[in-house]
Order: structure tokens, then C-alpha cells, then sequence
């Protein structure tokens, strides 16, 4: 059985900087667990970063979503400290320029996981797209998707976006 662990985007910007929310710092105790946890069982760590230039007003998204985040080389760029001290030498990153990252649906392909769990921000936005590439890319995989360790700015879209997820048959943990 090869598994993964996604950490979506777990960057300052999105708890506590340009997009931060009441409720992302809630989700870091349980995500570095799942992070230690997948270590512990040797198994692969991918980690996503929202990475843009300062040419980001004037891109698609920029345009619609017109708060400037996650500049490359910024603070609000960087993952949270305590998710930053856990990413090893061997854990996958890669940067990706929107919501899903058709580079990580590739790789995800390649390795043909069996199970693929993804964690992190924004549940509604990131978390959920990337999930449907992973679906895509694995599709007898088991996709799942723990609930305690990701959330959103707006609780409706959240769960929401689970329902969705569900309905993708995304499997869902922790949900209460």
C-alpha cells in the first residue's frame, strides 16, 4: 500500500497574514500529528505552497480575488514555523500559481498512491480542487480528506465544499 499526505497551502498568509481567518491556527496541532504520524510510518509527505509575483492583481485571480498573498520570497510566502521545522529533505514541494496544481496531479499519477489523505487551507478553494485532482489522477485511490485539519474563512462554503467532496467520493474524516 503506497500512501501520501497533502498539506495544502499551510502558509502565513492564509492564518494569519494577508487571507488569515479565526479558525486556521485551530487546524496546525492536528495537521503537524498527521504530518509526524505519516513520518513516523515512512510513508510520503507532499507539501503545496500559493506561490505568485507582484504581478498578481493583474492575473485572472488577482483580478477576482484582488488581496495580494503569498508573494514569493515573502513572509506571508513561507509555511508556519512548526510545519516548516517538520518539511524533511526527501517531502515533495511544489509551488503552484492557483487554486489546483495540474503539476502535482501529474506527479500524483506517476507514484500511483492507493491512498491519498490531503490537509490545510482553504478547504473551499485549494483543499477541494487539489482533492479532484488527486481523484483524477488516481482515480482506485482512496481520497480522503480530514476535516479537523482543514477549515475556511466562511463556515457555509466549508461545509459545503464537504458536501461536495462527499459527493466526489472523497472520503471525510472527523466530520461532526
Amino acid at each position: 500500500m503506497k500512501k501520501c499526505l497533502i498539506v495544502v497551502d499551510y502558509q502565513n498568509d492564509f492564518v494569519d497574514g494577508a487571507l488569515g481567518f479565526e479558525g486556521a491556527s485551530k487546524i496546525e496541532d492536528r495537521i503537524i500529528n498527521l504530518i509526524e504520524k505519516y513520518q513516523h510510518q515512512q510513508d510520503d509527505i507532499i507539501y503545496t505552497k500559493d506561490t505568485h509575483d507582484d504581478n498578481y492583481l493583474n492575473t485572472e485571480e488577482g483580478k477576482n480575488l484582488p488581496v495580494k498573498h503569498c508573494v514569493k520570497g515573502t513572509e506571508g510566502h513561507a509555511f508556519r514555523p512548526r510545519i516548516d521545522a517538520l518539511v524533511r529533505e526527501e517531502d515533495t514541494v511544489f509551488e503552484k500559481p492557483t487554486f489546483p496544481s495540474l503539476t502535482l496531479g501529474n506527479f500524483l499519477k506517476e507514484k500511483a498512491y492507493t491512498e491519498i489523505e490531503l490537509v490545510g487551507l482553504v478547504s473551499n478553494i485549494c483543499v477541494l480542487s487539489n482533492a479532484v485532482i488527486a481523484k483524477a489522477a488516481c482515480p482506485h485511490a482512496k481520497i480522503s480528506i480530514d476535516t479537523a485539519a482543514t477549515a475556511s474563512f466562511d463556515n457555509t462554503l466549508h461545509e459545503k465544499a464537504l458536501d461536495v467532496l462527499e459527493g466526489l467520493h472523497i472520503h471525510l474524516t472527523n466530520r461532526g
